[in-house]
């Protein structure tokens, strides 16, 4: 912009002056001292008049091309620090305690007993199966294992006073353990039709309701998440091997919740995944809040290289 100013003031000038040497050769020619004089005086005051004007235009484009450009040089304090740089790879948040729980016992789900969102503690009870009676058998079986129990200890103590036969003592025997095994048996199906939280956690999910007819292995009932333990899942490429050992600090990033911290490598794989050339590990995170869940998505920065007393100088300069 400036040189473009200049360029045209130049031609202006020069054009000017070549208009004016005719008269100004005239002049001279004439030998009058007074136009002489006169014409000098006009022709100092157009170039002061010029000065003044060229003036004025730098003035001008100097002040706004401080403005429109950037500065070319700047000067920062170079000093000794640590140098640190990471290798970025993405990974996954993931807890063991995550599952979905399903019936064990054929039925119609009678009751649940809980709400999605819900605290749940290990063994409480979450939800109840129709047992279709079996709760009738069990009480039966348990009074006919009562009577055999009764009928062998006191067959017992007659062997024992030698009154009685082996035969009467050995058949009250066998009928008191297989009265006591059915009884286990039917106790334990039973016990399938009440379906009980395995962990303290959170109730996710309720997948089935009241009145639905549940088949075992088939029917999901309920999701139970502890998010106490979370841990990000990651796969490091072989060639950080040596950078990478249970115990070790890396940063992690959850984007989707705006959250950064570092947390400590809790798992190191002995496995070299031959497909990827990659090991994975498992790195241990706080969630006092609750705010990490299963599935999302986390960065993972590791360590690689270290340099102490380096000279850095920052990427904008």
């Amino acid at each position: 912009m400036k040189k473009s100013i200049l360029l045209l003031i130049t031609v202006l000038t020069l054009a000017s002056c070549g208009g004016d040497n005719k008269s100004v050769d005239a002049i001279l020619s004439a030998g009058d001292m007074t136009a002489i004089k006169a014409k000098r005086a006009d022709l100092n005051k157009q170039q002061r008049d010029l000065k003044a004007n060229i003036d004025k235009l730098n003035q001008y484009i100097d002040s706004h091309e401080k403005k429109e450009r950037p500065a070319l040089i700047t000067a920062e304090v170079i000093k000794d620090t640590l140098f640190k740089h990471y290798v970025e790879v993405q990974g996954n948040v993931e807890t063991d305690q995550n599952v979905v729980l399903n019936a064990e016992y054929s039925g119609v789900l009678t009751n649940v007993y809980v709400k999605e969102g819900q605290r749940v503690s290990k063994g409480q009870r979450l939800a109840k199966i129709d047992d279709g009676g079996l709760s009738s058998q069990v009480a039966q079986q348990e009074a006919q294992m009562a009577l055999a129990q009764t009928t062998f200890e006191r067959q017992e103590r007659l062997w024992q006073q030698k009154i009685g036969s082996e035969i009467q003592y050995l058949q009250a025997k066998t009928n008191y353990e297989s009265a006591k095994n059915v009884t286990q048996q039917l106790r334990s199906q039973l016990a399938k039709t009440v379906i009980t939280a395995p962990f303290s956690g959170v109730v996710d999910e309720i997948i089935s309701d009241p009145g639905q007819v549940v088949v075992p292995g088939q029917t999901p009932i309920i999701r139970l998440v502890n998010l106490s333990n979370m841990y990000v899942k990651a796969s490091i490429p072989e060639t950080y091997l040596k950078n990478i050992k249970k115990g070790t600090q890396v940063k992690v990033n959850l984007a989707s919740i705006n959250e950064e911290f570092t947390g400590t490598v809790r798992q190191v794989s002995n496995y070299i995944n031959p497909n990827n050339r990659s090991f994975d590990i498992q790195i241990e995170i706080p969630n006092k809040d609750g705010l990490v869940k299963p599935n999302l998505i986390a960065t993972v920065k590791v360590n690689d290289y270290s340099a102490e007393n380096a000279i850095t100088v920052p990427e904008n300069i």
